[in-house]
């Protein structure tokens, strides 16, 4: 089982991986894609324009032996013309081979190859045409090829009555050579018209491509480079919302260890902690400390169910925070115990505070289905002047005043004294004195 489970998370940890990297790796397939396709037709484009070259200079070598041969009647100037028709008359085969339909592929490969170019060029050469012939500038550039047809025809025919009246012997009549001299000047022009046509709209052809594939590239990796900043940006807000979560986690964990699940309140830990807290710094001001008991809690439990005890708790935890100022501290200590913190407030204040407190317990009526009940609650309140009082010093005479309240009848504050022969007289005793006198 539990190597079951240790596969499984490596192959979730390997999925994850690849969700990760996927993006940049069609990114970079892609960019690589588009700089083979540039490549490729950059370098298709480079031998079409070789290949003009080597048209253009054999159509040339064509014309010039020809004349030759019409002055001399060498054979083997003819034999020179001959080989260099070969060449635009082969790359004219090639063109014818690729405009069929279906496309002649092998035929098209003999006539580039018969036009004299390197077998390596020769499969671009073909690919380009077949697949971009509709872009205008290739488009523009084999419609000039093709206006050459009918004067490699008259030339190819040219030679043959060239020889046709060589071969009865010399040619006499001097108006007849300078007749065909003239001639083959004309379509050597012709020729050199349609090449430079060509050759001009190729170079533009190949400027073009070079900044289109060029932009192309720039966009590509614009677009790399935006996909890797937002998939950091990504991967940066993922581990941000983890901390964040992670912190508030923490923060939830801590506010359960000091506070009570049920009223919100501080517990009994956080209690005893800012107690000693304050213990430390008690010279700072008096330290107030209160701890209240419900005396009919049990009653609202054994009737009603311990849901409307909780309920009475949370209202009584409510009421007991009404009033408090910032620095005071209200606690559940446990069950129906609750405890208060008063920092730098005089016993005066301190009594005044749980005589306020009781009276709105006294005040207060819980109801229950259809039933309603008294609240009230024993209070023992303590003040703390001296730093050397300990934390469970405090706590014995909170307690030990909140057990003599409910000893003395429950609903009443008992003040803790730790002389005998002092005694702190609540609020409504010392109005009633006041009154007397």
């Amino acid at each position: 089982m539990f190597r079951r489970t240790e596969s499984s998370t490596k192959g979730r940890s390997f999925l994850h991986v690849i969700k990760l990297v996927s993006p940049f790796v069609m990114v970079v397939v892609l960019q690589a894609t588009i700089a083979g396709f540039s490549l490729e037709v950059m370098s298709s484009v480079r031998a079409y324009v070789a290949g003009e070259a080597l048209w253009s200079r054999s159509q040339k070598n064509a014309v010039y032996f020809l004349n030759l041969y019409l002055h001399s009647g060498e054979k083997s100037q003819f034999a020179q013309y001959q080989a260099s028709l070969a060449v635009p008359i082969g790359d004219e085969f090639a063109r014818w081979a690729l405009e069929r339909d279906p496309v002649d592929v092998e035929a098209a490969r003999i006539g580039f190859l018969q036009g004299g170019n390197h077998p390596d060029d020769v499969p671009g050469l073909i690919w380009l045409f077949r697949y971009f012939s509709g872009v205008s500038f290739l488009q523009e550039a084999i419609r000039e090829w093709a206006a050459t047809d009918p004067m490699l025809l008259e030339l190819s025919v040219f030679g043959e009555v060239i020889r046709s009246e060589l071969a009865k012997g010399p040619v006499q009549d001097n108006g007849r050579l300078q007749f065909l001299s003239a001639r083959l000047s004309e379509l050597n022009t012709q020729f050199t018209v349609h090449a430079k046509r060509f050759s001009t709209v190729l170079g533009e052809g190949s400027r073009a491509i070079k900044l289109t594939l060029t932009c192309i590239n720039i966009v590509t990796a614009g677009t790399l480079i935006l996909l890797l900043i937002w998939h950091t940006r990504r991967l940066v807000l993922q581990r941000q919302a983890f901390e964040d979560a992670l912190h508030a986690e923490k923060e939830r964990l801590a506010w359960q260890a000091s506070h009570d699940w049920l009223t919100g309140l501080s517990n009994r830990r956080a209690f005893e902690a800012r107690l000693q807290n304050e213990l430390d710094n008690v010279a700072a001001g008096p330290l107030g400390l209160i701890l209240l008991d419900l005396d009919q809690f049990k009653n609202v439990n054994d009737s009603c169910g311990h849901l409307a005890g909780d309920r009475l708790l949370c209202q009584v935890s409510s009421l007991l925070q009404q009033d408090r100022r910032p620095h005071d501290l209200v606690a559940r200590l446990g069950g129906d115990e609750f405890g208060l913190i008063l920092p730098q407030c005089s016993p005066s204040n301190t009594v005044d505070i749980a005589e306020r407190l009781r009276r709105s317990l006294e005040l207060f009526s819980f109801a229950w289905d259809d039933r309603c009940f008294a609240v009230t609650a024993s209070v023992g309140v303590t003040c703390i002047a001296d730093r050397d009082t300990t934390l469970e010093e405090a706590m014995r005479r909170a307690d030990a005043a909140c057990y003599r309240a409910k000893e003395k009848g429950r609903n009443r504050v008992q003040v803790d004294s730790v002389r005998p022969d002092v005694v702190v007289v609540a609020a409504r005793a010392r109005e009633a004195v006041a009154a007397r006198g």
